[in-house]
Order: C-alpha cells, then structure tokens, then sequence
C-alpha cells in the first residue's frame, strides 16, 4: 500500500472507487509521521484526532465525487492561517497564536475534501533559505539528516520527501517552493502572482509573496492548484482571469514538439557545482528528445536580480513587521516599564537574529536621504528584469534553469554567513520580481553526494498551464528518484 499512497492522484482514484478508506490514507500518513518525525522534526503541530475523526466520518458518508480532493491528507505551512490550528510562522512571537479564520486557500481545500494533517516548520516568518532560521525546532533532509531541508518551506518539503502527507502547501517569496523541492527530490510550483489568494497568508514581501503546492509529481501540484487558485474578493492583488483545469490539460500534450524552450545564459554561465550541472545537462537531453528545441535566451538584467529581490524584500519585511509590537497580538514581554521599552523588549526578545537583521536592513533602505539610492532604484530594476522576461518570451515559450547551484549543504555550513545563504536565491529571485510561474522537478541525484538535484523551468504571465504540461512531459522523461532513506 505504501507505494500506492506515493502520489495523490493514484490515491484519489482507489478512494473513489471504494478500494480504500480515507481512514486508512490518513493512519498510514500518520504512521509515516510518527516513524519520520524524529528523525527529520519538519512538523510544528499534528491533528491525530481531528484527523482520524473526519476521515472516520468522510467514510461513514462515502466518497464524493464533486470533491476532487476528498479524503487527501495534507499538510500546511505555518505561515498560513488556520482556525483552529496555531500559526506560529515558525517564531516565539507567535508560538500560542491561533488565528479565529482560515485563510480562502485552506477553506478551498476543506471544501474540496482534503484533511489537514497539521503544519509544517519553517524559517522564521519565511526569512531564510535553509529552515535554520525556525525558533522553534530544526528540520534536517530525509536524504541526508546532516543537511538542511532548505527553505523557507523546508517543512513542506521535507514532510513530502518522507511521505508524511499526500500534499503540502508552501509559499514562495524568493525561491522558497522551489528550491527546498530540489533539495529533497520533490515537485514544487510557484504559480503566477495573483492566481492563488494571499489572503491569510502572513506577509513577508507582500508583492512577491505566493502559495502554492509541493507534491509528489506534477498530476498531483496540477490537482492542487484546481483547487487553490480563483478569485478571491479579500485579496486586492488577486486575479479575476479564469482558471483552466490544469490536470485535464495536462492529458492534451502527449509530447514537446514545437516548444522552443530558452536557456538564459546569465543562469546557465553561473557556476554551479559539477553534479548539478550534469543533472541539468542530461535534464536538457530530455528536453531535446521530447522533442523541444532549445534556444539561447538572454535576461540582461537577471544579474541584479538578486540584489533588488533583497532590497525589495527587506522593505516590504520591515513594513509589515511593525504590526507585531507586542500590543495587538502576540508575545508582549512582561518586563517592560513603559510603551517604548515594551516595543524594544518584545520585538528584540521575541524575533530571530535574521528577522532583525531584515528588519533594520529594509528600514534603512527605506529612510529618507537612502529611498532613492536602494528601493527606488531596485524597483526599477525590477521593471527592467520584467521587460527582460517579456521579450525573451517573444522568441520562446518557457525558460529553463538549474533552480540551486549545489546541492543540499550541510547544517550549520551557511547560517553564519548570510550572503552565502541570499546566493541560494540566484536562480529563482527574478522569477518573483516579474510576477511568473515556476516550477522545480527532480532531474536526478548528483553523482558525488547522491542527493536530489532540482531543474527549473519558468513561463510567462499565467501560462501556469503550458507550465505544468511540460512539466509533465519533463518528468516522465527523467529517471525516478528512489526513497530517500527516511521515507522507507
């Protein structure tokens, strides 16, 4: 049975059809949680009871066949607000929050069926590319315990690479779907800015933030995203453009003839490491015998990226943290004598050393006689890489990339070295900045360390399902990745 619950979609169709239980897809999650979690720690809190008990009633009812996700078990990461489950977002200063809501993308996935299982760890108010940065507990990489997960969805990922659950939801803001799913041999998808309410989602950088899937294969991220994405009236920045089923259309394309997919060479002449570069290399052998033609593209300014993501980011980060205070919400410390030793106190004891440091870095590029030098001119930048993407996409239908330059690294290796860590970011920034859809599969294991290697592919503006078709089309192509040692 193990190997029939790998995949959401093949599990669907056995609930439909009455050949198992939702009772027992969700025992063995849980028996999966219970004999990985020591070892990997990617979960904050678990819903045992609440778990079994709606799966004990969804059985007593029977399947239905209008919730394309019944019966599903999934997990969440704690950045997103669910009502009766703490969102921490990985930090002391929310540690016995519990929201009094659920964010529209959890309520979607209620509606549909699927069973929330609990939510996974992460970096700190998602400011870290490693899960290092968690106040709470720290995750390690089912293939390997003495490396990090990456992040800042490193939960998600890690709870997917050890089969913990049939599906997560992550965010990405910089990279942070992406680059955890090739870390731990996963598919992760960052849909097109706006297609997935942000609603509920506690902000980081409010025009880069978006959630979306991290599963098994591609089927099963499409499946999700049917359900995710929409409209949603309480998001200013959410989009009315209609949503196409993006699992049925992955039946539409059997092949890749007459793609043209573009290597930006600004990603490909980066150095990456030799095991990922060959990963890639036999990844675009693929391509080709798919039947893609591959062609030289060029993102003159994908080069910044890097730097106006950051300077972006820390911005916005330091804009939307000034809510926790210790006044509304959250841990307010005891000691305090007066209101602006409260706000000292409180945000000092409460907040990682990283989220400080994003904290005073975006305050200062956002003070007078500094706003134009920094965030004037990285917004500007970003208009720049926007147009880049725009034109390449005149002469190609997707982009190609590695989405790391290594593979997982060792914990402790970068977290005292906090440009080492932003440069995890190098290939998946400029994606956010434009507002684009991306997705990481597995291409493989590196020959030196045999851990998983990620390929990225990249499309314009809600192309999400041209996206997920080659994507498709890309992971039958590619060799299976076997178990990681956790997940047997």
């Amino acid at each position: 049975m193990y190997k029939d619950l790998r995949t959401l979609c093949s599990t669907r169709k056995l609930l439909q059809e009455k050949e198992i239980k939702a009772f027992e897809v969700v025992q063995e999650c849980l028996d999966n949680i219970k004999q990985t979690e020591p070892g990997i720690r990617a979960m904050l809190s678990i819903r045992e009871e609440q778990a079994l008990e709606q799966a004990r009633e969804m059985d007593r009812q029977g399947p239905d066949r209008d919730r394309p996700l019944w019966g599903i078990p999934m997990t969440i990461k704690d950045v997103i607000c669910t009502r009766d489950t703490p969102t921490t977002c990985g930090s002391r200063l929310l540690e016995n929050f519990t929201p009094g809501y659920d964010a529209p993308l959890v309520q979607r996935l209620r509606q549909a069926g699927a069973i929330i299982l609990g939510k996974t760890n992460m970096d700190e108010f998602a400011m870290g590319s490693s899960t290092e940065n968690s106040a709470l507990q720290t995750t390690r990489n089912p293939w390997d315990p003495s490396r990090v997960p990456g992040g800042s969805s490193g939960g998600s990922a890690a709870s997917m690479a050890a089969a913990q659950s049939l599906g997560s939801i992550g965010t990405d803001t910089g990279g942070s779907i992406r680059q955890p799913a090739s870390f731990c041999g996963v598919v992760g998808m960052k849909p097109t800015y706006g297609r997935v309410s942000r609603y509920g989602l506690v902000a980081f950088g409010s025009s880069l933030d978006q959630a979306g899937p991290m599963t098994s294969s591609v089927p099963d991220s499409a499946a999700i995203l049917n359900v995710i994405s929409g409209h949603d009236p309480l998001d200013s920045t959410s989009s009315t453009a209609p949503v196409p089923d993006y699992l049925s259309a992955l039946e539409k394309r059997k092949d890749l003839r007459g793609l043209r997919i573009g290597l930006p060479r600004q990603f490909w002449e980066k150095k990456t490491s030799p095991e990922v570069d060959a990963a890639c290399q036999k990844a675009l052998e693929a391509v080709r015998e798919a039947g893609a033609e591959t062609v030289p593209a060029d993102l003159p300014h994908a080069e910044h990226g890097g730097a106006a993501y950051y300077i972006i980011a820390m911005a916005e980060a330091s804009s939307n943290m000034a809510r926790y205070d210790g006044v509304r919400y959250g841990y307010r410390d005891p000691e305090a004598l007066e209101l602006m030793d409260m706000y000292r106190r409180t945000r000092s004891r409460a907040l990682g050393e990283e989220v400080q440091r994003r904290i005073m870095i975006g305050t200062y590029v956002l003070s007078a006689g500094y706003y134009d030098a920094y965030f004037k001119k990285a917004a500007q930048v970003r208009r720049l890489i926007h147009q880049d993407f725009m034109r390449a996409f005149k002469d190609c239908d997707l982009l190609c990339s590695p989405v790391v330059p290594h593979t997982a690294f060792r914990l402790g290796d970068k977290v005292d070295d906090p440009l080492q860590m932003y440069l995890m970011d190098i290939f998946t920034a400029s994606v956010n900045l434009a507002g684009l859809p991306g997705i990481s599969i597995p291409a493989g294991t590196g020959d030196e360390t045999g851990l998983p290697v990620g390929i990225q592919l990249m499309g314009p503006a809600f192309g999400d399902e041209l996206l997920l078709q080659a994507a498709n089309i890309l992971e039958q192509s590619l060799p299976a990745l076997p178990f990681p040692p956790a997940g047997q």
